[in-house]
This record gives C-alpha cells, sequence and structure tokens, in this order.
C-alpha cells in the first residue's frame, strides 16, 4: 500500500467514525448550524466514492444491496406519485442519506475501518448523549431530553448502544478498560432511565435477555450491574426526591394519553395501507393525511408520527417497501449467523444481534427510521459477513504476482 493509499483510508477511517459517533449529537450540532451534523457524513460519502473511482472497485456484492436498491427506487415511485405533498421532499431527502450511507459503512465495514472502530464510535456517541441527559435533567427538565427533543427517541439510541459495550469489551480487559466500561454502561443506563421511557425500558430488558441467552453476558455481571442500579436508584431518590416524584406524576399522566394516541395513529397507518397499498401516501405523508385517515381524532396534534416504525413505513411507502425494509433485518440476522458459524468474535456478532432486537423492538413503538442506529448496524452484519471473503480477496491479488 502506497503512503497516499494509506492516507485515504485514514481519512475514510476518520470520517467513518465522525459520522457515526456524532450522530448521537445531531441536536447539539444543529443548534450550532443547522446543517453540521451531515458534513461528517457528506464528506465520507464522497471521500468513499473518490477511493473506489480512483481503484475502480465496487463494494462488495451483498444481498442487502438489491434491497436498498429496490427500496430507494421505491422510495422514488412513492415520492414521484405524491410529489405535491407537504412533506414529501423533506421525507425523501431524509430517506436517501441513510440507504446510502448503509451501503458505504458496510463497505468499509469489510474493508479499511472493519467492525470495532465503528462500534467504538456508536458507544463513545452515546456515551456523551447519556451525559448531556443527565445535564438536561440537572438543568431542571422532568424528562431527560439532552441532545435530542424527544426522550423516547433519545432513550432508543442509548439503549442500543448498552449491548455493544459487550462488543467493544476484549475478553480479558485490563482494569483500567473494566473501569470505562463500567463508566460508560452507568451513563448510557442512568441518561435512559432519566427519560422514563417504558419502550426504552422493554428494548433494554429484551436485548440483555438476548445477550443471557447466547452467553454473551454472564449472570454474574448482570447481578452487579444491577446491583449499582438500585444503589443508584437510592441515591437518586435521596438526593432529588421530589423532582423524581414530579416527574413521575408527569410521566403517569402523560403515559395514559400515549396509550390512546398511539392507537389512534396505529389505526390511521392501518387505514393508509389498506388504500394505498403499492406505493403508500408518499414520504412524510402519515403527516399531511393523519388528520383525514383519523377523522381529526386527535385536536392537539394534527401532523405526528406513527410511533411505529414499521406501520409508518408500510403507510408511506407502501407493502412492497415494507418487505424489502423488513429483509434489511432479515439479511443482518443471517449474515451474524452466518458470522458466528464461520468463527468470527462471538461477543461482537452477539452484541451486535441484541442491539438489533433493541431496535426492533424499540421501533415498535417510536418512529425510527430515521436515526442511524438501525443503519449503522444493518451495515456492521454485513460487514461482519463479508470481511473473511474480502480479506480472502486481498491475500489472492497480493499473491498473485508470485504465482505468475
Amino acid at each position: 500500500m502506497t503512503n497516499t493509499e494509506k492516507l485515504w483510508a485514514a481519512a475514510l477511517r476518520v470520517l467513518a467514525c465522525a459520522t457515526v459517533g456524532l450522530a448521537p449529537l445531531e441536536g447539539y450540532l444543529a443548534s450550532v448550524h443547522p446543517q453540521l451534523g451531515k458534513v461528517p457524513a457528506g464528506l465520507l460519502v464522497l471521500g468513499w466514492v473518490a477511493v473506489r473511482v480512483r481503484h475502480r472497485r465496487l463494494p462488495a456484492f451483498h444481498p442487502v444491496h438489491p434491497l436498498l436498491g429496490g427500496l430507494a427506487a421505491l422510495l422514488l415511485a412513492s415520492a414521484a406519485v405524491h410529489a405535491g405533498g407537504p412533506f414529501t421532499a423533506e421525507y425523501t431527502v431524509r430517506w436517501l442519506p441513510f440507504l446510502a450511507l448503509t451501503v458505504v459503512l458496510a463497505d468499509l465495514a469489510a474493508r479499511e475501518v472493519g467492525v470495532r472502530p465503528l462500534l467504538v464510535a456508536s458507544v463513545a456517541g452515546s456515551v456523551v448523549a447519556g451525559a448531556g441527559a443527565l445535564y438536561s435533567v440537572q438543568a431542571g427538565a422532568a424528562r431527560a431530553t439532552g441532545p435530542m427533543s424527544d426522550p423516547n427517541d433519545l432513550a432508543f439510541v442509548l439503549v442500543v448502544a448498552v449491548p455493544l459495550l459487550v462488543a467493544v469489551t476484549p475478553s480479558r480487559p485490563p482494569t483500567r478498560h473494566k473501569v470505562l466500561v463500567a463508566v460508560a454502561a452507568a451513563l448510557l443506563l442512568a441518561g435512559a432511565a432519566a427519560t422514563f421511557s417504558r419502550g426504552g425500558a422493554i428494548a433494554l430488558a429484551c436485548a440483555v435477555g438476548w445477550l443471557l441467552a447466547r452467553r454473551a453476558l454472564s449472570p454474574r455481571v448482570l447481578a452487579a450491574a444491577v446491583g449499582a442500579a438500585v444503589v443508584a436508584a437510592a441515591g437518586t431518590v435521596l438526593v432529588a426526591g421530589s423532582r423524581l416524584a414530579r416527574s413521575l406524576r408527569e410521566k403517569s399522566f402523560i403515559a395514559e394519553t400515549n396509550v390512546d394516541t398511539r392507537e389512534l395513529r396505529w389505526r390511521a397507518a392501518a387505514r393508509m395501507l389498506g388504500e394505498n397499498p403499492v406505493l403508500g401516501v408518499g414520504p412524510g405523508g402519515f403527516r399531511s393525511e393523519y388528520v383525514a385517515a383519523s377523522h381529526n381524532a386527535e385536536l392537539a396534534e394534527q401532523t405526528p408520527v406513527a410511533h411505529n416504525m414499521f406501520l409508518e413505513v408500510a403507510a408511506e411507502l407502501g407493502l412492497p417497501a415494507l418487505l424489502l425494509f423488513l429483509g434489511l433485518v432479515a439479511v443482518a440476522l443471517f449474515a451474524t449467523e452466518d458470522a458466528v458459524r464461520r468463527g468470527r468474535d462471538r461477543n461482537t456478532v452477539v452484541a451486535v444481534q441484541a442491539s438489533l432486537v433493541a431496535v426492533l423492538v424499540g421501533a415498535t413503538f417510536l418512529s425510527e427510521q430515521y436515526y442511524l442506529p438501525l443503519w449503522l448496524l444493518v451495515a456492521v452484519a454485513v460487514g461482519l459477513g463479508s470481511r473473511e471473503r474480502v480479506e480472502k480477496e486481498g491475500a489472492v491479488r497480493a499473491g498473485a504476482p508470485h504465482d505468475q
């Protein structure tokens, strides 16, 4: 590898890790400039294209590519049919970068960057977001928000990062590493708890259950974590009992309303899908069509989200798009299982699976297709499945001149 190639590879590693690590902090970046959070991703895609063109090398093919291509085609078709919608252009532009980033990150995970640096960057960014969540509560917020305006979205990002701590921890970590992981876990869990998100709690429980069932997390470590959480909760009650009681009362009141409103929105999404099964109501169309589909059921909220990723994708893009969307997750899970069979780092693979489980469970209550965790995990899963094949191809190319 020449010095120029090494510099390009280093630049791609930096940009990939910056894109992933800064994603949970997009709210902070947007407060500086609305487009600042998009800069690392934009530079990453441009740099990746430049390197691939320079080497005349396409990404290593994977079954996820036709799924992403088909989803992009259906997205554009739905956008074209519903071009007059008030949110169509905005939401089309939100969708396309995630599809492109999935291709780019999957290829980089299999080649220049690797899986572990991407996971470390994701955890690091989420830990900072967890610290921001706690700061927002200390500053007077009833529920943690930090870098995200919606506490539930913040809980989703933090909870999905928790299983990845298993992936970034070596089998025999030094004491300093153990301390860092313990601090990271404390910030992630405390930040998620401060959001009072029930969906986040359910997603976390399912992810932890997956880690235990697949023996990537020992019961002893879990018991220690639960004990520490109990001590931290007791300390919180002693220090800020009155504020905690107020937050719980507010959350209890909101929770009763949320159950009713989510049922209304899910029914509206199902009605939209039933009336527009092929291409849906267009990107962002759930918001613009909600009043009509729900028969003006919510006077206080006229343009909400569906609070269910799968129903919202189906309602907006149609049933074929939903099947492709679900296919992405299925391919990711299959790729991780294949990686386990081929002897890849089992704890890393199972941790990625557990995070995917958290995504699937959490997204049952939230619209999370516009946040990076889902797309990053699909890309990492594909990278795990492709990296060994890419390494073999590289070895063959490197040895070819000697065989001639």
